[in-house]
Formats: structure tokens, C-alpha cells, sequence
């Protein structure tokens, strides 16, 4: 039998939540949740939008599970926050794990995290809670990833690296082996990280210039 689950959010996070908790989980979602100030309309994908402030006498913690469908906002921080608040209102936190993600650690994930498809997690690597994995990264053997960080795609973390709260990596970054990031870091598309990176550091890659040459002028294309 489905535990049913309540979403905070009503955006493009809280809709892809929605699509993959139903498709692929044991979840079925009961309604979504905002801030009060933030309510904009009583439904969103054909259920009900609950006030948050209003939301455990609707659907009581011991009725039903929390997922804190948000981006990596303000370097994590509005996750983090409606994650915390959350929990200290008893609900307990579910994580989505794809079914098609390879996830080799046994079972060291926290509460609240987005796994997404084509993940590769290698054995004895630890995920914290209220973590993101978009699509298809690359998690090394012994890495940790510590709570609230945020990994977009396709992002290769060789094995022995350690993540630190807060962080966010853009898509295609590569970190080297046995360094480590410091909290709330900035880690930019296409970086190459190959030392440690202090706390609160921004690393961004360069970006490919265009061609004083026009396309027109390719003859090969």
C-alpha cells in the first residue's frame, strides 16, 4: 500500500517531483505545500495547494511524509530552511531514488534527496541529507557528500572526494580524486577542480568563444 506524500513547492521541481515519485516510487502524492505568502492559486497539477502554516492540521506528519521540492536557491539555503522546518514539525522526509540510477553504496543516502536517473553512486560513498543528484553524474568510491549540496549533470566526482554542506556544481564539472570542497562553494559548468577549494569559493570555467570565422564560411558542415 502507497504512503502518501505531500510536495513543497509549485514550480518545475515540484512538478518533476510529482512526476517521478508517482511514476517510480511507492509514493502517491495527497497534495502540494507554500508559504502561505507564495499561495497562488488552489491546485497544481490536479491537487490540492496547501498553505504550509496550515499543513500538518490538513495533513498530519503522522499521516503523511514531506519531499522539499526547491532548487538550489540562494546557494541552497531556501532548502535547506523549509527542509529544517519541515522536520522540526515531525515529518519525515522521503527521498526519491530512480530506479535507474546504479547505487552501489548501500544504502548510505540521507532523507530528502533527488536522485535522478543514470547516477552511478560507487561503493562506500555517503550521501548526506537533502541532496540533489541531477541526471547522470558520476559519484567516485569513498566520496562524501555532505548535507544540502546541489550536483547538476553529467558531473564526474572521482573517488575519495569530500563535499561540503551547501555546495552547488554545475554541469560537467570534473573534481580530481582525494580533495576536498569547502561548504557552500560555487563549482561552475565545465570546471576542473584538482585541489582543494576553500569555503565559500566561486570556480568557474572558461567559456568557449566564438569563431571570428562565420558559419557560413565552414565549407565542411
Amino acid at each position: 500500500m502507497s504512503k502518501p506524500l505531500v510536495i513543497f513547492g509549485a514550480g518545475e521541481i515540484a512538478q518533476l517531483a510529482h512526476y517521478y515519485f508517482t511514476r517510480d516510487s511507492q509514493y502517491s502524492i495527497a497534495a502540494f505545500t507554500v508559504d502561505a505568502a507564495w499561495l497562488d492559486g488552489a491546485t497544481f497539477c490536479g491537487l490540492p495547494v496547501v498553505a504550509f502554516e496550515q499543513l500538518a492540521t490538513e495533513f498530519p506528519p503522522e499521516a503523511c511524509d514531506i519531499f522539499i521540492a526547491l532548487s538550489y536557491s540562494g546557494l541552497n539555503q531556501l532548502r535547506r530552511e523549509k527542509y529544517l522546518a519541515a522536520r522540526a514539525r515531525g515529518y519525515r522526509a522521503a527521498s526519491y531514488l530512480s530506479s535507474r540510477a546504479s547505487l552501489l553504496n548501500d544504502g548510505r543516502i540521507g532523507d530528502n534527496c533527488f536522485i535522478l536517473e543514470d547516477n552511478t553512486v560507487q561503493p562506500f560513498a555517503t550521501i548526506g541529507n537533502n541532496v540533489t543528484l541531477w541526471s547522470g553524474n558520476h559519484i567516485g568510491h569513498h566520496c562524501v557528500i555532505r548535507d544540502h549540496s546541489f550536483l547538476a549533470s553529467h558531473i564526474v566526482v572521482s573517488g575519495g572526494v569530500e563535499i561540503g554542506e551547501s555546495c552547488f556544481i554545475g554541469v560537467n564539472a570534473t573534481l580530481r580524486d582525494h580533495i576536498r570542497i569547502g561548504e557552500k562553494c560555487v563549482i561552475g559548468a565545465g570546471a576542473l577542480l584538482l585541489a582543494d577549494a576553500e569555503p565559500l569559493g566561486v570556480y568557474i570555467g572558461n567559456a568557449t568563444e566564438r569563431s571570428r570565422v562565420p558559419s557560413t564560411r565552414l565549407k565542411k558542415i
